[in-house]
């Protein structure tokens, strides 16, 4: 019997689970917002993933749905549940990473290590949070932000004005989450994959630089990590994965702190940015992954192929003309680099692909990861 997987959202994580699907011998569908999209190979239909009668026809057609975005509204989530649909990952998981209000509830009531934060409803409310935690802090809108977007530094409530009078008219919430400003080390970030029959396994931590609020790149493992602390990212991982119920792949986006601490910073309930690397660098992809743990199949070996695995991201792209213009020279420069395209036209600050490169010395993969990338910019 052939699988069907149904994935709402026709970006590039939809795109890339192609290649492992037809590896897999499973049939892929996609449900894209507009056509031409990133995952057009396998975009079987085209909608609005906010209207149930669309999403319900489209997962009437396939064994199992999920996601390569979590912003599918909790109404239609859970009339598909209702409606004997298998959702993985299903509304109860997702509204922890709809919604970061809630998150920060649920892992405080885990146990999870976080930064102190709190919900502020009013001006008077964030400038109290703000001088009891050094002057400064971060500010966050609970719904919808991604990749910097919805997230403010900010030293004055005055600052976040226009939010509070945003959320004010938002039937979802009156409340914006603020939390201290991290006196950070790094950023690193577990990927964790669970099955609906509870089988959990978790890749090496990685270490990931942002630029702009984006992840520009990713070390695998993350370098200089200590046993101590692997072992302890792991176990976060693994704990939030099965506390919260996910099923599929989750990220967990961490800070360790100058003390060397971690805290939770975000979480992703989907195959993430920080685990491309896992395509080239490590035994089962995330994205192959994610479908063996939909479908409740038994979960593949997370370990690594290579010492060591960096990811570039590719941000913008060429600022004349394709990308297509550019593989040539950055196959010719580095022919054991993966180049990933996501089929999408450039624009500055877009994510427009990828590239990895594994080896056995980090300076030089580092060195080869970022050669190759830079074909592709200015």
């Amino acid at each position: 019997m052939v699988l069907r997987v149904g994935v709402v959202g026709g970006g590039q994580l939809a795109r890339m689970m192609i290649p492992a699907a037809v590896n897999l011998g499973i049939e892929i569908r996609v449900l894209a917002e507009a056509e031409g999209m990133s995952a057009a190979l396998a975009a079987t239909a085209v909608g609005d993933y906010r209207d149930l009668a669309t999403v319900a026809a489209f997962a009437a057609e396939v064994d199992v749905v999920t996601f390569d975005h979590e912003h599918v509204p909790q109404p239609v989530l859970r009339a598909l549940v209702d409606a004997g649909v298998r959702v993985h990952p299903g509304p109860e998981a997702l509204q922890f990473a709809q919604d970061k209000l809630r998150m920060r509830e649920r892992l405080q009531a885990l146990g999870m290590p976080q930064p102190e934060w709190a919900a502020v409803s009013d001006e008077a409310q964030l400038q109290a949070f703000i001088d009891a935690n050094g002057g400064r802090a971060v500010v966050k809108t609970p719904r919808g932000g991604y990749d910097g977007k919805g997230v403010r530094l900010v030293s004055s409530a005055a600052e976040a004005s226009d939010w509070f009078a945003a959320v004010a008219d938002d039937p979802a919430g009156s409340a914006l989450l603020v939390e201290e400003l991290v006196d950070f080390r790094r950023e690193l970030a577990q990927l964790v994959a669970r099955r609906p029959g509870g089988e959990v396994r978790h890749w090496p931590v990685v270490e990931t630089v942002q630029k702009g609020g984006v992840c520009a790149e990713v070390f695998a493992p993350a370098p200089n990590a200590t046993a101590r602390l692997v072992e302890v990212a792991g176990e976060i991982g693994d704990a939030i994965v099965s506390g919260l119920g996910v099923t599929g792949v989750m990220a967990v986006e961490l800070f360790q702190t100058v003390d060397d601490r971690l805290l939770v910073n975000e979480l992703a309930m989907r195959p993430h940015n920080s685990g491309h690397w896992t395509q080239d660098g490590s035994v089962t992809s995330q994205f192959e992954q994610h479908l063996r743990a939909v479908l409740d199949l038994p979960l593949g070996d997370t370990a690594a192929g290579a010492p060591w695995t960096v990811m570039m991201n590719i941000l913008g792209g060429p600022l004349e003309g394709t990308l297509d213009a550019r593989y040539v020279a950055a196959m010719q420069e580095v022919p054991h680099a993966k180049i990933h395209n996501y089929g999408k036209d450039p624009r500055p600050g877009r994510k427009v692909g990828h590239v990895n490169v594994v080896g056995e010395n980090l300076d030089d993969v580092t060195f080869d990861a970022r050669a190759a990338a830079a074909y592709f910019e200015g």
